[in-house]
């Protein structure tokens, strides 16, 4: 493949790539902040209810093992 070829590739590709950037709606801070602490409230629930799964099946394979 020549060089000019692939150039033409990139600026082509690049230019793909702006316009679909252009088709995003970007969230305003209001809903960029809600979402944020949504993602962050689930994944900190999230990690509470492993542990303490975790913690339950822990205590109850070490009865068992004893």
């Amino acid at each position: 493949m020549s060089g000019k070829t692939e150039k033409t590739q990139k600026k082509s590709w690049f230019k793909g790539l702006q316009a679909e950037f252009r088709k995003v709606i970007w969230p305003d801070k209001n809903a960029l902040a809600k979402q944020t602490t949504a993602v962050v409230t689930v994944s900190v629930l999230l990690g509470v209810i492993i542990t303490v799964i975790d913690t339950i099946m822990k205590y109850g394979i070490d009865l068992l093992v004893k």
